[in-house]
């Protein structure tokens, strides 16, 4: 089985609340709720992963900081590697760019959102944090 590694970036503005994504029709997982990020390319480290697709999904730039956690997501083929990141907004409008929904949402109600189960652990403890 092979691996694929993934980078999702936990953005928060000055009221506490993280942005949210809303999959694409005809992506896989369409109509579900993720953090911002996306799959490695050959080359390149989980951080400029992610701060790829940032620029490229949301149109801003973005400073990617520390790793919160990861969760390895075996039920797939292939097995997917889901690293999430703290990230600060640096410059420029954040805006939809990939045909997808944004949404800032209050930690206590990301609950509320249809999230891809590897997602489902790290959203329960971002809730009871805060």
């Amino acid at each position: 089985m092979s691996l694929v590694e993934v980078a999702a970036a936990l953005i928060r503005d000055e009221r506490g609340r993280y942005l949210i994504a809303q999959r694409a029709a005809g992506a896989p997982h369409a109509g579900l709720w993720e953090f911002p990020g996306g799959k490695r390319h050959a080359g390149e480290s989980l951080e400029e992963c992610l701060r790829r697709e940032l620029t490229e999904e949301l149109g801003a730039r973005f400073q990617v900081g520390e790793r919160v956690d990861v969760v390895v997501w075996p039920e797939t083929d292939p097995t997917i590697a889901l690293s999430f990141y703290r990230c600060l907004h640096e410059d420029g409008a954040i805006e939809a760019r990939a045909a997808q929904t944004v949404a800032w949402v209050e930690p206590a109600r990301l609950g509320d959102y249809d999230f891809p189960p590897a997602d489902r652990a790290l959203i329960d403890r971002l809730r009871t944090a805060g």
